[in-house]
């Protein structure tokens, strides 16, 4: 898959209005999964993304400190996308899908098992 197929499927997925809409919510998903990721697991999922996506996992240093809970993360994510949290919530199960179709099973597991239960509603 490459950058532009991504970024398309993130902006059908989301039902956003431009491309540009769809770029920045990757973003922000991206960045916020990459600061919650640890052990080498964001470096692992960036190594089977596009050239482009994959910059928006790599350089996030852990910060879980900030990711307590689901309204946490989205929460992030809406701060970094300037959007409410319902529209993050949705953002960040569209990233989060095609996400699943761009990269291996096993790592989509992998990730997984990073979260608990209650961030179901994003892995959906």
């Amino acid at each position: 898959m490459q950058y532009e197929e991504f970024v398309g499927r993130v902006q059908e997925r989301a039902g956003l209005g431009s491309y540009g809409a769809a770029e920045d919510a990757t973003r922000a998903v991206l960045q916020t999964l990459g600061e919650y990721l640890s052990g080498g697991e964001g470096l692992d999922l960036a190594s089977q993304l596009p050239q482009g996506i994959e910059d928006h996992l790599i350089n996030q240093p852990p910060d879980r400190a900030k990711i307590f809970s689901l309204q946490d993360f989205v929460q992030i994510i809406g701060e970094k996308e300037d959007t409410g949290p319902d529209r993050a919530q949705s953002h960040a199960r569209a990233v989060i899908g095609v996400l699943g179709e761009a990269v291996t099973e096993g790592e989509m597991q992998d990730i997984r098992r990073q979260f608990p239960s209650a961030f179901d509603p994003i892995f959906d």
